[in-house]
């Protein structure tokens, strides 16, 4: 299957902007033979903005599945190019809301898998599903931004069949208590054109891709599945991130990665004989659940609070 991942700076609730980023992006996937893309997570809408609207707007910035306006030209796009397209946004479903990724293939939706753990805004609910599904020929599975950063839900995921895992995000360039990681100076985003390497030195840092490298390849590797990161560049809200979409094989290795600071796609073709070959799926089979099923089961109180949301929280180093 030859995929592709992009990466876009959306802007805030303009929908019909990042659409047309977002086809713009498509109809050079397809030029190069792709037949899926993969977006970031709530690219339909922008993602950080979302963490200062009341109820009321970000209601209305919600959109039913699939009766909504947006999932309709997520159709039309991927009739009109031909291929499957893998897109986020705010989704209402009654009274409640979630921050939704959906996968239309030949004008149908096929998939749709609402984030596990939310925290953007305290009116998003949390889902209570893992999703895999078929597509063109392939198992394929879903989890958005922090739902990656629980390894049980990886292998989870793994365990219900999927041998490769879309993770879109929004992320990077924020506090933590890692040594290192902090928001990248504006400065340097305003200056990219004429001095791009300061730029590159700080997204390809310990505050973005040297952070991802810690973890992306490990999910991959340990579960022995392709990985398919999707992540904006430049700014979403008042945010600055590093991009960097790469996709990832089942040995952990980076097939292909976006080092531009543009609105860009890249493109891997991706081949079976590596999910039996690679150590994750060895290690699946060497399990002993009855050893730990108890204790990876255990009750516990969940308890999420990035750094970056706390009462002090700035944009800028």
């Amino acid at each position: 299957m030859k995929i592709a991942v992009a990466q876009f700076q959306p802007k805030d609730g303009d929908k019909e902007y990042n659409f047309s980023v977002m086809e713009k992006l498509m109809k050079d996937a397809r030029r190069e033979g792709a037949e899926v893309i993969s977006f970031h997570e709530m690219c339909i809408t922008a993602y950080t903005f979302t963490k200062d609207l009341s109820r009321e707007e970000i209601f209305a910035l919600a959109e039913e599945v699939p009766g909504g306006e947006s999932v309709r030209r997520m159709q039309d796009l991927s009739k009109q190019y031909q291929m499957a397209i893998l897109a986020g946004l705010v989704e209402k479903d009654g009274d409640q809301l979630y921050n939704t990724y959906l996968v239309v293939h030949d004008g149908e939706v096929i998939a749709r898998y609402r984030k596990l753990h939310p925290f953007i805004s305290k009116y998003l609910s949390a889902g209570n599903e893992y999703v895999v599904f078929d597509l063109l020929g392939w198992k394929c599975g879903i989890l958005i931004c922090y739902d990656n950063n629980v390894i049980e839900n990886v292998r989870a995921t793994t365990l219900l069949g999927a041998e490769l895992i879309f993770a879109p995000h929004v992320t990077g360039c924020t506090p933590s208590a890692m040594p290192g990681r902090d928001f990248v100076d504006d400065a340097l985003w305003q200056n990219r054109e004429k001095d791009p390497v300061s730029l590159r030195l700080e997204f390809d840092g310990p505050k973005g891709r040297r952070w991802l490298m810690r973890w992306l390849p490990a999910r991959a590797y340990d579960n022995g599945v392709y990985y398919v990161f999707a992540n904006p560049i430049g700014y979403d809200g008042e945010h600055l991130k590093n991009g960097n979409s790469m996709i990832l094989d089942p040995y952990g290795e980076v097939l292909t990665e976006i080092k531009s600071f543009d609105d860009q796609i890249s493109i891997a073709t991706i081949t079976r004989d590596k999910l039996e070959l690679a150590g994750g799926y060895r290690y699946r089979n060497a399990r002993r659940p009855e050893l730990y099923a108890d204790i990876l089961g255990k009750d516990h109180k969940p308890a999420l609070k990035p750094v970056w949301m706390s009462p002090t929280e700035g944009s800028k180093s």
